[in-house]
């Protein structure tokens, strides 16, 4: 199993999380900003996911990775029925194939599907919570479990391997406790290598951000501001001002 929630419930979150997020899209002013990714609008973030799907398609398929976006909506068609399309055609193939079952893709210690299973059930549900944000109605709760994987996707993908990929590192050694949902992880950042797991037992660290899941979650992602409130932030400031930065450029 790749993560922490079992791979049907990652196919039914990519599922919910896409479908929400076209509802939302649907209903909203295309031309809306999203707040959590300058630059972007609404129907922009729901083309780009659309997007996502096709080429993560392809890559399974082919073994190769697309080099460019894979096609625009037609004239005419709503950017929600491209976005359900593309969602249709890679569920269908991850339907059809054991998450344990070799698969190419980015990773290179997971190569299978339930790496694309888990991938796209996060990327969905980020850019669902941009889209809801941005339409400036409710926001749907993100489940705690997804919410949680999530924590752990964004700090064992993004900030450990992401960032090794860029050549990027800290300028000083320090470490970061990760805490939700009576679980802790332990970032630890040196100026030639960033790392972050699941810790199996109590660890001191110079600093701690801890918090709900949804509101660590989306911290982790920088859906929130930096002093979100609902996450509480102790220790060494230049740690976790170390830490926020990193994941900046891990997740941009």
């Amino acid at each position: 199993m790749t993560g922490l929630l079992a791979a049907d419930r990652l196919l039914d979150v990519l599922e919910t999380e896409t479908t929400l997020l076209a509802t939302s899209a649907a209903a909203a002013d295309q031309d809306r900003p999203v707040p959590g990714c300058p630059g972007l609008t609404v129907g922009e973030t729901t083309r780009h996911l659309g997007s996502v799907y096709r080429m993560a398609l392809t890559w399974i398929r082919t073994g190769t990775r697309p080099t460019t976006w894979q096609r625009q909506p037609r004239d005419g068609e709503p950017v929600e029925h491209y976005l359900l399309d593309g969602l249709r055609a890679l569920l269908g193939e991850l339907e059809a194939n054991a998450a344990d079952a070799p698969c190419p893709g980015w990773h290179p210690t997971d190569q299978t599907y339930g790496f694309w299973r888990r991938r796209m059930a996060h990327e969905a549900t980020v850019h669902r919570v941009d889209v809801q944000a941005a339409a400036g109605g409710d926001i749907t709760p993100v489940p705690e479990d997804v919410a949680v994987d999530g924590v752990d996707e964004v700090l064992t993908l993004w900030f450990t391997h992401r960032l090794a990929v860029l050549g990027v590192s800290g300028t000083r050694a320090t470490t970061v406790a990760v805490h939700t949902a009576d679980r802790t992880w332990l970032a630890e950042v040196t100026t030639d290598h960033t790392t972050a797991a699941l810790s199996a037992a109590p660890t001191s660290a110079a600093a701690t951000v801890s918090g709900p899941p949804q509101a660590l979650y989306l911290w982790l992602w920088g859906r929130t501001a930096v002093f979100n409130p609902a996450v509480t932030r102790t220790g060494d400031l230049d740690a976790l001002t170390q830490l926020w930065a990193l994941l900046r450029l891990a997740t941009r």
